[in-house]
């Protein structure tokens, strides 16, 4: 088990890694995390919505996601109440406090997922939740050391050492926990390391020293471009909203509940793309595009875009010739009205849309979770007719009709349709989460906002595929896997 000395120390990534490795090894893995609280999801073969980390870490593992990878998911709407997704539904929508009064009926669907993991594998990678130190959260946990007691799980605790004070967090962390939990921890993993080692080694001696011989498992380099798909919004926070080289500078709205951001990693990915989150608009700036990304609060966060003045800036793009896409939440948006009668949102129930596609949506309590796939339609002029095959999955809970005579996106293999493309092609929306994973529906909408940038010979799953080995390779170098395996029992 893979725990942190505070939150965004880099757990999820080397949980990834770890799955990868003992992969390769030839042995069955599976990831596990009891509870995630993250506005990025992803939906299993059966339907059922998890943390994006968790669903990258069965790919990792080379297994395809499940439930019980990730039975309990908080996904925040703001003022301290997070909607929970219990075993991949949407279960109820509670404050901090209503959410550790249900911790022991909560509890039960961890004990139980994780039973099922661990009778059908030979080995699960499990990540714990920001810090296991937070004293005033500890009698109500059920993601930490509650975990690794209740399971026998050998703890390594992780520190960032690029924030400072990594030791301190180390020593700290150890004289917060319980006999029992100081116990669990077997050692150590000191994370995003940049320098000569050998300036750290004593560093690791003395922390040793100090923690009753508990070793240093691992000193991990900083991982720059990893390639593989970011779950924290701190990432959006450190990436900003600068300008980077590229001659084709695409913005995306960073609406206050943003969602399922890693839509977005293929187009940052490609040579001649500048992608830019953008939340002031004095910094929305001439881009080529802009896109209206997923959120967790669509009927708030269009308050929020109007009342910053992004709507005049979405509307003198498009006379300027620019193009605008919105995907999920900014799909809604993009249409002509949003209906919450049933309050699913908790706010207004009604309101005007942006007016550049013709839909209408109504929300209502069913939540669509299902993975599809289909066929993009001839009406997007982007693809100069082309039927090209998407995929992806969808993670909402409105309904979006058109009127007669309007032109859908794309139509799915079970008839269905889906999206929205106004005449010429420059504004158009989908509900389909991934689109732009599919290469030939990513390249030829970026040809048709001025890319000039090379097809790549390899596709957006196989760059995934070398993504997952060289971070494999990395942490397998910079950890005593001798150790490690003797720890856990291998």
């Amino acid at each position: 088990m893979l725990q942190g000395t505070s939150s965004s120390v880099g757990k999820s990534l080397l949980a990834t890694a770890f799955c990868r490795i003992f992969a390769r090894k030839g042995l069955r893995v599976a990831p596990f995390k009891a509870q995630n609280m993250a506005l990025n999801s992803r939906v299993t073969p059966a339907g059922e919505e998890i943390g994006c980390a968790q669903a990258v870490q069965a790919i990792a593992a080379r297994r395809l996601p499940e439930v019980e990878m990730n039975p309990i998911l908080l996904k925040p709407e703001g003022n301290c109440r997070s909607q929970v997704v219990l075993m991949g539904r949407p279960w109820k929508t509670l404050s901090a406090g209503e959410y550790y009064s249900c911790r022991d009926e909560l509890w039960r669907h961890v004990a139980s997922s994780f039973g099922k993991l661990s009778a059908e594998n030979d080995l699960v990678v499990v990540e714990g939740a920001g810090s296991p130190a937070e004293i005033n959260l500890k009698a109500g946990e059920i993601v930490n050391m509650r975990v690794a007691l209740a399971f026998g799980c050998p703890v390594l605790l992780v520190g960032d050492i690029d924030r400072g004070g990594v030791f301190a967090s180390f020593a700290g962390t150890l004289a917060l926990l319980d006999d029992a939990e100081r116990w669990a921890v077997k050692g150590f993993i000191v994370n995003k390391f940049r320098g000569d080692r050998s300036l750290l080694e004593p560093g690791l001696e003395m922390l040793s020293d100090l923690a009753d011989g508990r070793p240093v498992l691992g000193v991990i380099p900083w991982l720059d471009n990893h390639g593989l798909p970011q779950e924290d919004s701190v990432f959006l926070d450190e990436t900003g909203s600068e300008r980077r080289p590229g001659t084709t500078d695409i913005a995306v709205i960073r609406f206050p509940r943003i969602s399922n951001y890693d839509d977005f990693d293929p187009l940052a990915a490609e040579e001649g793309v500048s992608l830019r989150f953008v939340e002031r608009p004095e910094d929305f700036g001439r881009p080529a595009a802009a896109i209206l990304p997923g959120t967790k609060t669509t009927l708030k966060d269009l308050v929020w875009l109007r009342d910053r003045g992004f709507d005049g800036l979405l509307s003198a793009l498009l006379l300027s010739g620019g193009s605008i896409a919105g995907i999920c939440g900014g799909y809604q948006m993009l249409g002509r009205r949003l209906l919450d009668r049933a309050s699913i949102e908790g706010g207004s129930e009604e309101a005007s849309g942006l007016g550049l596609l013709p839909g209408d949506t109504v929300f209502d309590p069913t939540k669509a979770t299902v993975r599809v796939g289909g066929t993009l339609l001839p009406e997007a002029d982007f693809a100069n007719g082309e039927s090209l095959r998407v995929e992806g999955y969808e993670i909402h809970m409105g309904r979006t009709t058109l009127p007669e005579g309007s032109h859908p996106l794309i139509r799915f293999d079970d008839g269905r349709i889906d999206g929205a493309v106004s005449c010429g092609g420059r504004v158009w929306g989908t509900y389909l989460h991934g689109i732009f994973d599919n290469d030939g529906f990513r390249t030829a909408w970026l040809r048709s906002i001025g890319w000039r940038g090379e097809e790549r010979n390899v596709s957006r799953a196989d760059l995934c595929e070398a993504a997952f080995e060289r971070l494999a390779d990395a942490v397998e170098a910079a950890t005593d896997m001798r150790l490690l395996e003797a720890i856990v029992g291998l």
